[in-house]
């Protein structure tokens, strides 16, 4: 029974992550359709808040619940698991990913209600967010005890620097191309 409910949360795990990823893009077509020429604003507008509002509460909110439903389910069957530090540290990770969700959340509220209170480029770089928590977690889970910790925290805020590298670069290519 135990890998059925494994399986199960790694399949929502993904999803849940799959939904993650997504909504911020489209948090980003969002923002971006704002500045549009009537009638265009206004059709994509509404059509991204029909994108988003079915992404948001059929597959992400779902998601997430189901993961972390199968996940404490685990953990009942297998609490031996809480007494290793590398589940510790991937649990601070899970606690940030439901930060990270439900600030996403707040936003998606702001923008079905037209609040833009942030940018465009703001909300790429907000979803390099997911990337970095979702390394970090499959890193510990597959390393577990072997991880070496100071190694790991170097290679996260040296991914994290090429990421926000790359957001730089892209937006310039972005900038060039629009002129």
């Amino acid at each position: 029974m135990y890998d059925y409910i494994k399986s199960l949360h790694l399949i929502f795990v993904i999803t849940w992550f799959a939904g993650l990823f997504y909504i911020v893009r489209l948090f980003v077509y969002q923002i971006e359709a704002k500045d549009k020429p009537s009638p265009e604003r206004e059709i994509l507008l509404k059509q991204y808040k029909i994108m988003t509002y079915r992404l948001w509460y059929i597959i992400t909110w779902p998601s997430a619940v189901m993961a972390v439903s199968f996940a404490v389910w685990l953990l009942i069957l297998a609490p031996s698991w809480l007494q290793q530090s590398w589940m510790h540290v991937k649990l601070g990770f899970v606690v940030l990913l439901i930060a990270y969700h439900i600030k996403c959340h707040l936003i998606y509220k702001e923008l079905q209600n037209d609040v833009f209170r942030y940018s465009s480029n703001f909300m790429r770089l907000w979803n390099e967010g997911a990337t970095i928590i979702l390394f970090a977690v499959v890193f510990l889970v597959i390393l577990k005890n072997a991880f070496n910790w100071i190694y790991g925290v170097i290679g996260i805020i040296l991914f994290s620097v090429l990421i926000m590298l790359g957001f730089r670069f892209y937006k310039r290519i972005r900038e060039k191309n629009k002129s």
